[in-house]
Parts: structure tokens; sequence; C-alpha cells
């Protein structure tokens, strides 16, 4: 199903995209572009950007600004805000994210620090910089990407969880602070996702208990849903698991949630060992 024909003018003409170099971010950008939106891609690897913008760029005769930036560092703000500068960004996509599965007390200090950056502090800084500026144009709207596992935290993913949980109290929040202004907010809530995220994880796609959806299906379920948040949970077999889950008593919704995610784990370690 296609962007509604009015996206672009009220999400408009420019839209900034973090965590553009590949999966769900990659998707959002090629989306944004078929709908005829001019971009600005943000990710840490600038070869993949800079190599999509000009595939977007002849594609669809839409202009796009890379910025290779992590943000997770400290002073992202001060180079992300001039790249934007002068742009008219009608919408703000909050996709760079950082998995980290495994044991809390077994997870590096610095995979820990860099999760809680990548996922929570950046978004949550990205929105105090870009909510002024939409709401002074009246119209726009913020996607954050978020996950299922905001719901029922998963043992064995316990950083990766609670960092989104605070997303999706961040983005909600922002939902009902904003209305009636114009300016539109979703939580967007994918489960497995076939990405490199589940294979940097260490984790394979066929071990997903829900299967796995494409980045570019939950892309678009996002922008579709857009204007109807608070939040969306991509895919009707993460909004069935969610929803069981919720119906468990919460000892059990853990422990299942935990045996999924250990399983999962488990699976990809002896498929990387049998080469």
């Amino acid at each position: 199903m296609p962007i509604a024909a009015d996206f672009a003018s009220h999400y408009g003409p420019v839209a900034l995209v973090t965590g553009a170099s590949s999966g769900i971010g990659r998707e959002f950008a090629r989306q944004l572009a078929t709908a005829g939106l001019d971009l600005v891609l943000v990710a840490r690897r600038q070869a993949l950007i800079e190599t999509l913008a000009k595939e977007l760029a002849k594609e669809h005769g839409v202009e796009v600004t890379t910025l290779p930036l992590d943000l997770g560092c400290r002073d992202f703000l001060d180079m992300l805000l001039p790249a934007c500068e002068g742009r008219d960004i009608g919408l703000v996509v909050s996709n760079a994210g950082l998995g980290a599965k495994g044991l809390l007390d077994e997870t590096p200090l610095e995979t820990l620090e860099a999760v809680l950056a990548v996922n929570c502090r950046a978004p949550m800084l990205v929105a105090h910089a870009f909510l002024p500026l939409l709401r002074r144009r009246g119209r726009g709207g913020i996607v954050i990407t978020g996950s299922i596992e905001a719901y029922t935290p998963a043992p064995w993913s316990v950083a990766y969880s609670a960092s989104k949980a605070f997303v999706r109290a961040l983005g909600e929040g922002l939902w009902g602070e904003v209305r009636g202004s114009g300016v539109d907010v979703l939580v967007l809530a994918p489960g497995a996702t076939d990405t490199e995220m589940i294979t940097n994880s260490g984790m394979d796609v066929r071990d997903m208990p829900t299967g796995a959806m494409t980045p570019a299906d939950v892309a678009r379920q996002g922008l579709e849903r857009l204007g109807g948040g608070p939040s969306h949970i991509a895919g009707v077999a993460n909004f069935l698991l969610v929803s069981l889950l919720s119906l468990l008593p919460r000892r059990l919704a853990l422990l299942a949630a935990g045996r999924g995610m250990r399983d999962a784990i488990e699976k990809g370690r002896r498929r990387s060992e049998e080469g």
C-alpha cells in the first residue's frame, strides 16, 4: 500500500532519517524518497549513506544530504543541527539504535553506555531540538523506532529492553504533549526484523519465534500509521505475541520472554559453531 497522496504536503518537504545506512532506516529513506521528500541521512557508515543518497537522487530526483555521525557522541547535536540549517524539515525519523544481547553482567560496560546514549539520549535530544521547529510550522511529524521488547522486558536482552521502554514512554508522552499542534508523533514497535541487528547479536532470523519481518514492511507500516499514534506494533504476529504476554501473570510473561530470547541466542551460537 503506497503512502497517502497528501503525505508530502503534510510531512515534507524534507525528512531527517537517523540510522539510515541499513535495515529499517534505509527503507524509511527509500520510501520517503519515493513519496518525493528530500532527505538528510545520518549514520556512522559514510560510504553506505553516500551510495544510498546517489541511488535515491538518481531514481527519484530528490535532494539528499548525508552526514556521517555517531549519535553516541556527546556533542552530536553540534554537528547535526548545522547540517539541517536552512532545510525545511517536516519529518524526523529517529531510527538509530544499538542492540545488546546476553547476560547484563557479562556485557561490556562500554556497550551498555553506548546503548543508553544511542537508544535513549539521542532520540530525546533530537526531539527536544526539532519539536520547536515543527510546532512553529504547524505541521509535521516524529517517528521513533522502538521495539516490542518495551512491552515485556526480555531477560538476556535487559539493556535493550530497558532502552526501548524509555523510547516508548518518551514517544507516547510526546504524542500527548503535541496533540492539536499539527505535529504527529508515533512510536513504531517492530519485533524481529531481518536486519544486521539480529546477525550482529549472534542470532539467526530462522530462529525467531514469530518469524522476521522485512525492513521495508516495517518502515511502510510506520509511515502509514503516522498520524494515528501514539504507537504501533508492526506485524500481526508481533501484536498477538504482545497481547498474549500481557494476559499472563507478570512472572510468567518475563520467564517466557527470557526463554525465547535465550533459546534464539543459543541456537545462533550453535549455527555459528557448525559453520
